[in-house]
Order: structure tokens, then C-alpha cells, then sequence
């Protein structure tokens, strides 16, 4: 075991010592409030795979999104006979009302991967500026995940900020805005859009107009990662939300169209489905996974497909 695996070991112990006394949420009492585990899986058209397991000690757990505590993420990630793995070790905190999603949510720690060593973060702090207005700031660092990125040690930082205004009560509106920068140099500019229609209040049925645009400072990475000048995509999706007995469901599908720099357009594709448990209880499970047609260096075609969950279980 390298001095890294000695240290990530440690660290797991000590968050592992403390539990919050139930009425004072004391952080450092006998024995851990709760304690999950987490996954993810993903793989595309071009061979590309990515596998990740976490392990979590959560000293301090109300429900699945009001915790703090410690986690541990082996990556693996593979293409052909080429093979990198990676190991992180996170403080995390969560603070977010199950019923309007409103609130904070903080990942931070360190990323090992070959001879490349990188802080990381995801964050994001959600806010009711208004009775149909809010307002999301977040922030994302992390590797570029691609084989010649993660050789290179190639990682990024995304901050931006959402406005979400509703019109009326069938309609709302989205805004978002954010800066990608690249430790390469390039710079990588984005803004969404989305119109979501309601026809029916109790439904959970959603129409949905999206756009997405970004512009890149810089067409050429060398084929590190795909980085077209200028990309855009406009999709119509059909979205459910609904909730069954505590349980929360949710699914997407989409069919757009896409422009890469000044070539004709090709079609695009989405599909998402979610599951929730109940947040109150002994056990909490958060399940997603989703398919997705867009492009890359390949052409037009490029199909991504993921998986991933959560488990905790009180103490």
C-alpha cells in the first residue's frame, strides 16, 4: 500500500469515529450516524469507459440531502489495452430541501491519477430570490476524461450561475450562463436556455424547448478532447416528475438537432430516468441513468451511456 492509500485510509478512520448525538448532531460522538456507498458507470461509442465505487461515512445524517460527512472514490477508466486508475478522497455537505430544491451542496477534496494530482470541487447554492424566482450559483472542477487528457493531466474549471423564472402558473423559464476553463489554455464559453410548459398541474407531465450554445477560444487541443469553435444544439423533450408512495420518479426523453462549427446539422437524441426513495428513514437510494446521441471526433453519431447511484443506511 503507497503512502497515498496509507493517508486516504486514515482519513476514512477518523471520519469514521465521530456520529452526531441525535438531538445535538454532534459530530465526534461513538459511532457514525450513517454510512453509504455510491457508483457510476458510463461508456461510449468510442470505447471509452469509466467505472467508479465510493464508499461514505457520514457522522453527521438527517436525511440523503442534509448530511456531512467523508468519501473515498476509486475511479478506473479504460480503452482498448489502455488502462488508468485514479483515487479520491472528499469532504462532503449537503443542506437541500427535498421539496423545492432549494438550499447548498459541496464535494471537495483530492484527485490522484498517474502522476497527476489535482484539488477538486462540486458545488452549488440554490436560492428563492422571489415567490417564482431563483437563483443557482455553481462551480465544477475536474479531470477531462479522455485518454489522452488524463495522460496529459488535462482538467477544468465551469462556474456559472442559473435564473429560473416562472410565468404564470403553466410556464417557467431558465436561464444559464457559465466560463469552462482549461489548463491547456483554452477557454470555453456557455449559455443554456429552457421553456417549460406545465398543461396540466398535478400531471408531472412537462413539454420542454431547450438550447444549448457554447463557443471555444481555441478550435485546436491536438485531439485531446472533442472542442469544437462554436457548437449548438435546440431539443424538444417530453419530462415526468411524480411521486408514488414517498418514492420520486422522473424520466426525459428528446429529440434535437445540433450544428458543429459551420457543418449542416445532424439530429440528436436523450433519454433519462431517475428514482428517489423516501428521505425519511433507515435507508436512502438515489438512482439515475440516461442514453445520449450527440457529436464528437468521430462524427455526428457519438452515443454516451451512464448509470449511477447512492445507498446510505442509518445507523
Amino acid at each position: 500500500m503507497n503512502k497515498l492509500s496509507h493517508l486516504i485510509f486514515l482519513a476514512l478512520g477518523i471520519g469514521c469515529i465521530g456520529a452526531p448525538a441525535r438531538a445535538a448532531l454532534d459530530p465526534w460522538s461513538l459511532e457514525p450516524a450513517a454510512g453509504g456507498a455510491a457508483f457510476f458507470a458510463a461508456h461510449d461509442t468510442e470505447g471509452f469507459s469509466t467505472r467508479r465505487l465510493a464508499l461514505e461515512a457520514l457522522p453527521v445524517y438527517e436525511h440523503g440531502d442534509r448530511l456531512t460527512g467523508v468519501r473515498y472514490t476509486e475511479s478506473t477508466y479504460t480503452q482498448d489495452q489502455w488502462r488508468r486508475e485514479g483515487q479520491q478522497l472528499s469532504l462532503l455537505t449537503r443542506n437541500i430541501d427535498p421539496v423545492t430544491a432549494n438550499g447548498w451542496n459541496l464535494e471537495a477534496g483530492a484527485f490522484h491519477q498517474s502522476a497527476h494530482n489535482m484539488l477538486t470541487l462540486d458545488g452549488n447554492v440554490r436560492h428563492a430570490l422571489a415567490d417564482k424566482t431563483t437563483l443557482e450559483v455553481f462551480i465544477d472542477r475536474e479531470w477531462v476524461e479522455t485518454q489522452p487528457a488524463l495522460d496529459q493531466g488535462v482538467r477544468f474549471t465551469l462556474l456559472g450561475a442559473s435564473l429560473d423564472q416562472g410565468l404564470g402558473e403553466h410556464l417557467t423559464l431558465v436561464g444559464m450562463a457559465g466560463a469552462q476553463r482549461f489548463s491547456d489554455g483554452n477557454e470555453r464559453n456557455h449559455l443554456r436556455g429552457r421553456l417549460i410548459y406545465q398543461p396540466l398541474l398535478d400531471s408531472g407531465v412537462t413539454l420542454q424547448l431547450r438550447y444549448r450554445l457554447f463557443r471555444s477560444s481555441t478550435g485546436d487541443t491536438a485531439g485531446t478532447y472533442f472542442n469544437p469553435r462554436r457548437y449548438d444544439e435546440a431539443m424538444l423533450a417530453l419530462g415526468w416528475r411524480k411521486r408514488v408512495q414517498g418514492w420520486t420518479v422522473r424520466a426525459a426523453a428528446g429529440s434535437g438537432r445540433q450544428h458543429v462549427d459551420e457543418v449542416v446539422g445532424t439530429d440528436t437524441r436523450l433519454l433519462e430516468l431517475g428514482l428517489e426513495s423516501p428521505h425519511k428513514g433507515p435507508q436512502f437510494l438515489r438512482l439515475r441513468g440516461g442514453y445520449s446521441r450527440s457529436a464528437s471526433f468521430q462524427g455526428p453519431d457519438y452515443a454516451y451511456t451512464y448509470a449511477q447511484g447512492e445507498w446510505i443506511l442509518r445507523f
